[in-house]
């Protein structure tokens, strides 16, 4: 018999938590899967094209990654704050809050795509593409800017219907958008009939107009089929105030999320000095990176709304627990992840690498980035997890500190004494170095706010504690 969405926010606060996070969790690994998968069919796509197709992709990756941190940044405030309201019951305050957080977004990101375009030569040459690699750039990233604000939309949406603890919808909205990206790609990036062969750019248009069918989805869902959000904001002052609280969480973590693109463009400038080749590989490791650690990035939206209705409930012992049992999946499936990629990764280097540079730098990456994806998971986690307890700023606080106190020194130290190998092996390095200290932070800081809990709130837990053991007695 299928749980409800209402059901399975009550479940978050009483019911067994491997079971109750794994079926939060099982849909959006699906949905994660589905559209990073088609994600990887689009750098294929255009790695058909050619090498230097193949960099300029990697080239944008920093600069896209920056528009969609922002975006999950803002999503990480919204679903905690919503998620910490249906904790205390407040349904009326999570509802405005959804209203806002969508244009709020929607705002943001268009300013903040609006400034990458008109700077768009400025950045590229910094990062180092040539005049030839530049046009490529130009002629994808000027569609991708345009359309950027349809994007933003479905994924503030989604965290709307995580928070209420409804993850098989967002799924499904993920998995549509890619299943219409993948499908759009070859047609228009080669022609088919009487549409011409775009190229790199017709990947660009592919992807806006799958965000279109999201933005479509997502708006008659929380507007008028479920109706858990107002078309607009109830008043102006209204929006400000929700906006603040939005933003106390959701800048932090963005402000966090946009450190890692800003890394990866120093990485990406190191890359660089070594060649097109390099970097065109080092464009499709990230992207096999993401398809690796889909389990985590599921992990990352469900575990925060499980973790804020908790926290809004005070049962603090059930957050601590979610985490753990979180960290101890995140090993355990990325090791066989890593197993799987070695596994294939001659069928790896025959699908993204039509050089044999791009192929041999390829293996390194697959060979060493991988062994540290499950203490990474952690420290992603981690932050998404701080960012639920309402601690913005410690989880900026450890995004500083692992990627420009450990990641990007110790990747630049690799690089200097062993070249691209060395690079990699400082990122692992980093990671595990980065997981410990986070651990210990969380457990730390969980430990700390028993003592901040109201004892109202105390007795509460309690109860529901009790009620629950009652029921699995029964």
């Amino acid at each position: 018999m299928s749980v409800s969405a209402q059901e399975k926010s009550k479940l978050i606060l009483t019911g067994p938590i491997a079971p109750t996070l794994w079926s939060l969790t099982w849909p959006m690994i699906f949905g994660v899967a589905t559209l990073i998968s088609f994600n990887v069919v689009d750098t294929f796509f255009i790695s058909l094209l050619g090498t230097e197709e193949l960099a300029a992709i990697g080239f944008t990756f920093p600069v896209t990654f920056t528009v969609i941190s922002l975006t999950i940044g803002l999503g990480i405030g919204t679903s905690a704050v919503i998620a910490r309201k249906l904790g205390a019951d407040d349904h009326e305050g999570a509802r405005h809050a959804g209203s806002s957080a969508l244009w709020l977004a929607a705002g943001l990101v268009a300013l903040l795509a609006a400034i990458g375009y008109l700077s768009s030569d400025f950045i590229f040459s910094r990062l180092g593409a040539s005049a030839s690699i530049k046009t490529l750039i130009d002629s994808y990233m000027n569609i991708w800017f345009l359309g950027a604000v349809l994007l933003v939309i479905p994924m503030i949406g989604n965290s709307v219907l995580r928070a209420a603890g409804d993850t098989k919808t967002p799924s499904l909205i993920m998995a549509l958008g890619g299943l219409m990206n993948a499908v759009l790609d070859p047609i228009l990036i080669f022609g088919l009939g009487p549409i011409p062969a775009l190229g790199i750019q017709g990947a660009a248009i592919a992807s806006v107009i799958s965000w279109s069918v999201g933005f479509s989805a997502i708006i008659y869902l929380l507007i008028w089929r479920r109706r858990l959000i107002d078309p607009l904001p109830e008043s102006v002052l209204a929006f400000w105030q929700q906006s603040r609280q939005l933003l106390s969480i959701g800048l932090p973590a963005a402000s966090a999320n946009m450190l890692t693109p800003l890394a990866l463009g120093v990485l990406t400038a190191i890359v660089a000095t070594h060649g097109a080749p390099a970097v065109a590989a080092f464009g499709a490791g990230a992207r096999l990176e993401s398809i690796a650690s889909v389990v985590i990035l599921a992990l990352s939206m469900t575990l925060p709304p499980f973790i804020s209705q908790n926290f809004g409930a005070g049962q603090m012992d059930r957050v601590q627990d979610a985490y753990k049992v979180a960290l101890k999946l995140v090993i355990a499936v990325q090791a066989v992840a890593y197993v799987l990629m070695l596994l294939l990764l001659p069928v790896i280097q025959m699908a993204f690498a039509r050089d044999a540079e791009v192929a041999r730098v390829l293996a390194w990456f697959v060979w060493i980035m991988p062994l540290g994806y499950g203490v990474q998971g952690c420290i992603i986690l981690t932050n998404s997890s701080l960012n639920a307890l309402h601690r913005p700023m410690q989880a900026l606080s450890l995004s500083l500190v692992r990627l420009f106190v450990m990641f990007v020194p110790l990747s630049w130290l690799g690089n200097q004494l062993a070249g691209l190998p060395g690079l990699f092996a400082g990122g692992v390095i980093a990671n595990i170095l980065t997981a410990v200290i986070a651990y210990r932070w969380f457990m730390r800081l969980t430990n700390d706010l028993r003592g901040e809990i109201p004892p109202a709130a105390l007795a509460k837990a309690a109860k529901a504690a009790k009620a629950q053991e009652s029921s699995h007695g029964a």
